[in-house]
């Protein structure tokens, strides 16, 4: 009789692997992180690697949805919760602010990161950060909305300009805060926003 040819297991949990990879590539980034640098950290050889992510651009892809999906509260689903709208806004300005300063590693958002090393030329990457932002820019103006019709948010403010507002300072604060993160300057930044919304 011959030998049986019953597929051989993985020796690895892939999905422990793929968030081993995010924190790699968070930390180094991109260009910085070489697929030596990948097979060490992951402890998993580079052929079982290749077979199991593709080439280091495919893992690079799948870490950044991973990410994505592991955010932490989820930006969409917290502006989303019923009642008061306006307090979840803030709530989300302080949240940003406070990770930010309380960033030891200095690893900043990966989306952030993502976008400074690897726009404009990097179509795949340039499409999850399109859609990544145009859904927190939405969830904004969803929430701001739904302030004004609740008389939370003054008549005379424009939702839609207000959220980009939030969104671009949300974005520069994780920027400014990964270079620099003066405690003071991202606080009073915030400060400064929220007084914009009232």
């Amino acid at each position: 009789m011959g030998r049986s040819t019953v597929a051989r297991p993985k020796e690895f949990d892939p999905d422990i692997a793929l968030d081993r990879a995010l924190e790699l590539f968070w930390e180094k980034g991109y260009e910085a992180t070489s697929m030596a640098d990948l097979v060490q950290h992951l402890g998993i050889g580079r052929a079982s690697l290749y077979a199991t992510f593709g080439s280091k651009h495919d893992l690079y892809l799948k870490a950044l949805d991973r990410y994505l999906l592991k955010a932490d509260p989820n930006p969409l689903e917290f502006l989303s919760r019923p009642g008061p709208a306006l307090p979840l806004v803030r709530a989300l300005v302080e949240r940003y602010a406070q990770d930010a300063v309380c960033d030891a590693k200095r690893r900043g958002c990966m989306i952030v990161n993502a976008a400074i090393e690897r726009l404009p030329e990097d179509r795949l990457v340039a499409r999850r950060i399109e859609m990544a932002w145009d859904g927190l820019e939405a969830a904004l103006a969803a929430a701001l909305h739904r302030a004004q019709a609740q008389g939370e948010l003054a008549s005379d403010k424009d939702p839609r300009a207000l959220a980009r507002f939030v969104f671009v300072f949300l974005q520069g604060l994780r920027v400014v805060a990964k270079a620099a993160p003066d405690p003071d300057r991202v606080h009073d930044a915030a400060k400064e926003a929220l007084a914009v919304l009232g």
